[in-house]
């Protein structure tokens, strides 16, 4: 994220897009993490509860690793919320529901931010090109691209992301709890990957026609009222 807006050497979008970072980091992703703690706990399990998880306040979300991911190459994650599938009345559909709880919100957040988006941009060219609407757009914009990243990035079946707990349906108990255990430096090597760009590209790709869609049907009511 950083590092392609320095490259595009414009101010406003480093500057704007900084602070997007920090937005997402603070208050998206513990929406991300607080959405997998409360379906965790309306299927039985008080774990996150307990570990202090289901909560808004992002102190008990923020992995500042995952936290430095998101503001450099826009992909990143938070700590993970530890849940306990035995509680769960069905583990696997449980395990499921909650891992898939957190790109959702994701989705939903994407959703808004290109809504509030598409309205600074009809706003600016309709009644005043001020400086603030078009800053207030280029903000949306970035908090509703990040966050399609986020569903793209934490759908990938790979530990500590949600896309592993999904796919511990799949694979037998004793290979995803051999996997888990590496799951920190796993990590870090997806991070040198993205660093050195060999996911970036089809992250980027997957996440661009996520993108367009949800552009195309946030700019729909705003076709209707013109």
């Amino acid at each position: 994220m950083l590092l392609t807006l320095i490259r595009s050497g414009d101010p406003l979008q480093i500057i704007t897009g900084i602070l997007t970072s920090i937005f997402i980091v603070f208050c998206s992703m513990p929406i991300h993490e607080y959405a997998h703690a409360l379906v965790a706990t309306k299927l039985g399990d008080e774990t996150p509860r307990l570990q202090g998880r289901l909560t808004l306040n992002p102190i008990a979300h923020v992995d500042w690793l995952g936290a430095a991911m998101i503001l450099l190459v826009g992909f990143g994650y938070a700590k993970p919320v530890q849940v306990n599938p035995r509680n769960f009345k069905n583990p696997k559909s449980g395990m499921i529901l909650t891992a898939a709880a957190g790109p959702f919100s994701n989705l939903i957040m994407a959703n808004i931010f290109m809504l509030l988006r598409n309205f600074a941009d009809a706003a600016f060219f309709k009644y005043a090109e001020s400086d603030v609407l078009h800053a207030a757009a280029l903000f949306f914009y970035y908090a509703a691209y990040i966050n399609v990243i986020q569903v793209v990035f934490n759908l990938l079946p790979i530990p500590p992301l949600d896309g592993s707990r999904i796919a511990s349906f799949f694979i037998p108990k004793k290979y995803y709890f051999s996997i888990m255990k590496y799951e920190r430096y796993i990590i870090i090597g997806v991070f040198v990957l993205l660093m050195i760009g060999v996911l970036d590209i089809p992250l980027r790709f997957l996440s661009g026609l996520l993108m367009n869609a949800i552009d195309y049907v946030s700019r729909l009511p705003f076709k209707a009222v013109g």
